[in-house]
């Protein structure tokens, strides 16, 4: 679905992003861990289209992306959230997921059948018609998921969608992106919320000062050395076998 060979972006003389390579499955939870700084959101910005690589390639469903304008990415089947919610503040919750629906369905009729299924999904159905200034942080980010799955991608960045979550939130969209793949939507996941990556993501790259230190199944990166001194940290490890 999606791969890196050696990408870097550099601004200036300092490497946000160097040297990352992988792949990521049809069907695959693949979650980016790492300490503030370590190039997580520039390499989404890569991915995305919104930075053109210094070095490296980038492949989306066969096709090299990497220099190519977000449009263009998106209209290949590629969404993305972001960290800071950027809805139409002069919309309703209805409106906004519905302007993301209309990118591939030309009717307002068809683009707010799928509005509707993309807020069942996140639960946010009963505010459909709320004024997004209304909601809360936590209510903010089930609606960039909501207008993201309404592009029916077939490739979702998720961008620390947990970040203002109440636990139960947490929860609630721990098992909405466990189901994604069900869905034909294969997930490349960044996220702070350990209980909640580590749970659901198949597999894990951690990133440290731009470039990979680690990868592998959730089970093995909470137990490596070199993951625990640069990110989890002795508390999380013990608070994990406890």
């Amino acid at each position: 679905m999606l791969s890196l060979d050696a990408v870097g972006k550099r601004f200036g003389a300092l490497w946000a992003v160097r040297d990352v390579s992988f792949a990521v499955e049809r069907g695959e939870v693949l979650g980016i861990i790492g300490p503030n700084g370590a190039g997580k959101s520039t390499l989404f910005n890569l991915i995305a289209g919104a930075l053109a690589p210094s070095s490296g390639e980038i492949s989306f469903r066969g096709r090299r992306v990497d220099g190519a304008q977000p449009y263009e990415v998106a209209r290949l089947g590629l969404a993305r959230t972001f960290q800071i919610p950027k809805p139409f503040k002069q919309l309703s919750v209805r409106e906004n997921v519905m302007l993301s629906a209309l990118r591939r369905h030309g009717t307002p009729r068809a683009a707010a059948g799928v509005a509707t299924d993309a807020m069942e999904f996140v639960g946010i159905t009963a505010l459909a018609e709320a004024p997004v200034a209304s909601l809360t942080v936590g209510l903010l980010k089930k609606l960039e998921v909501a207008r993201a799955l309404a592009s029916e991608p077939t490739l979702l960045l998720l961008d620390e969608v947990m970040a203002g979550l109440t636990p139960r939130e947490i929860s609630d969209m721990m098992a909405a992106i466990r189901s994604l793949p069900e869905r034909g939507i294969t997930v490349v996941w960044v996220e702070h919320v350990m209980r909640a990556i580590m749970n659901v993501a198949h597999r894990l790259i951690v990133m440290h000062q731009g470039g990979i230190i680690a990868q592998g199944p959730p089970a093995a990166i909470a137990i490596d050395q070199n993951v625990i001194a640069a990110y989890l940290g002795d508390t999380y490890v013990h608070a994990s076998a406890s």
